[in-house]
């Protein structure tokens, strides 16, 4: 009986609406280029999913919990530089990524302490951030990429499971598992969602708004460094512009997925799957081979309308929840 109940949820949840578009889209741009569906294109479409899907994660955490990071990409991008030029200097690529994943807790940090200390907007404020990272990047890179010189970090970007999944991809799963079961069967993911969905009702709650928004921005920082040091192995060397759509995408696919923009709302599932429409989207564009140009007006046209849709979507659960209220009270 609950077998039954959950398929009937799912079929008619938001990811199986997005599973039925994303067979649509697929069909479309096989028959436009057979190429499509061949190995070497999943593979591709893997593997952009999978640090598009790092990125995604925490940003989504972060979305849920009522913030926003427009920085990450850039996060990610100076994260990478560091871990590379670490290990250049002889420190074993663990050490080295760990040392990144502290510059990315410290990141989210400042973008904590100028939100929750000084009220700042996290819209601007990491917009900001995300200049004085790009143009740090470029400073220590001299606008170049910085090879990586430890052969055995390559196994994060250049390997496979099975002969097929790109280890990248791997890494993504395995996150997405812990983060969904983080999210469902946690009191911690409970408090994200009432934190995003209302500040001053988590706040009767007995719970802290400040101390969650904190912790999901130190999260947001500390997965972008992980998602540009899996990126840098997988092209074997850290750029300073590598991710620079990074916090667009990220917002891109959870917002697809269900995430809401206002907070207090989402699922791990429709991530992925908002995820998986996105990267086939971006990439049946290169492979019909549609100006760069053109790719950048759809790409940007697929975020507003993942926007209106999730706004028409909040507006229609308030008039139920307030009409269920009315019934209430008669």
């Amino acid at each position: 009986m609950n077998i039954t109940r959950s398929i009937r949820k799912f079929v008619r949840s938001k990811s199986m609406s997005l599973i039925i578009v994303a067979v649509v889209v697929a069909i479309i741009f096989y028959l436009l280029n057979r190429n499509y569906l061949g190995r070497d294109n999943i593979r591709g479409i893997l593997n952009s999913m999978s640090i598009s899907g790092i990125l995604a994660i925490g940003m989504a955490f972060l979305l849920m919990g009522g913030g926003i990071n427009l920085g990450a990409g850039a996060e990610g991008c100076f994260g990478a530089l560091i871990v590379t030029m670490i290990m250049k200097t002889g420190v074993p690529w663990p050490l080295a990524i760990l040392a990144g994943i502290l510059f990315g807790v410290c990141t989210g940090a400042i973008n904590s302490f100028f939100i929750n200390k000084l009220n700042f907007m996290g819209f601007i404020t990491t917009l900001g951030m995300a200049s004085v990272y790009s143009g740090l990047g470029l400073v220590i890179s001299s606008n170049n990429n910085i090879p990586v010189s430890d052969e055995s970090f390559l196994v994060l970007g250049t390997t496979s499971l099975f002969g097929f999944l790109p280890t990248p991809f791997v890494i993504m799963l395995c996150l997405l598992i812990i983060y969904g079961f983080i999210l469902n069967k946690t009191r911690f993911g409970r408090s994200i969602l009432m934190c995003g969905g209302n500040r001053a009702a988590a706040r009767l709650a007995g719970l802290n708004p400040k101390k969650i928004t904190t912790i999901l921005y130190m999260n947001c920082g500390a997965l972008a460094t992980i998602a540009g040091s899996v990126l840098a192995a997988r092209i074997r060397s850290a750029s300073p512009a590598a991710l620079s759509s990074g916090a667009l995408d990220a917002i891109t696919a959870s917002v697809l997925g269900g995430v809401s923009f206002m907070g207090g709302g989402g699922s791990m599932a429709g991530v992925f799957f908002g995820l998986l429409l996105l990267c086939m989207f971006k990439n049946g564009l290169l492979v019909v081979e549609l100006s760069a140009y053109w790719q950048i007006v759809a790409q940007g046209m697929l975020l507003i309308i993942a926007l209106c849709v999730d706004f028409y979507s909040a507006k229609a659960r308030s008039k139920s929840q307030k009409k269920a209220r009315m019934k209430k009270t008669a």
